[in-house]
């Protein structure tokens, strides 16, 4: 007997809002004009640090207008190794390269 696995039929259907998660957005709704509103505030005050400023303008902007999507661009058939290098705006030491192969764990 097979047991384990995707079965057809089984599971919540696409598009079906999982419950738990409908109740809590039902709740959290409440406070979306209060939250964006600070977020304004937050943005807005010279008195705060920058960066506080541009966390709120980057998730008012997140909300008004989606996330940035991240693209990766793909040329020709796949015959080797991949190498995924990450890129970011971020300061400090960039991650250790591995030479671990990613199917066999080698």
């Amino acid at each position: 007997m097979a047991r384990g696995g995707a079965r057809p039929g089984a599971g919540r259907r696409k598009g079906t809002p999982n419950k738990a998660t409908a109740d809590v957005k039902e709740a959290a709704s409440v406070y979306s004009a209060d939250a964006v509103e600070t977020l304004a505030q937050i943005m807005r005050s010279t008195s705060l640090p920058a960066a506080a400023r541009v966390a709120a303008a980057n998730a008012l902007l997140d909300r008004a207008h989606g996330k940035p999507k991240q693209s990766v661009d793909v040329d020709g058939a796949m015959t080797g190794a991949l190498t995924v290098t990450y890129v970011s705006a971020a300061k400090g030491p960039a991650p250790a390269q591995s030479e671990e192969d990613y199917e066999t764990g080698e």
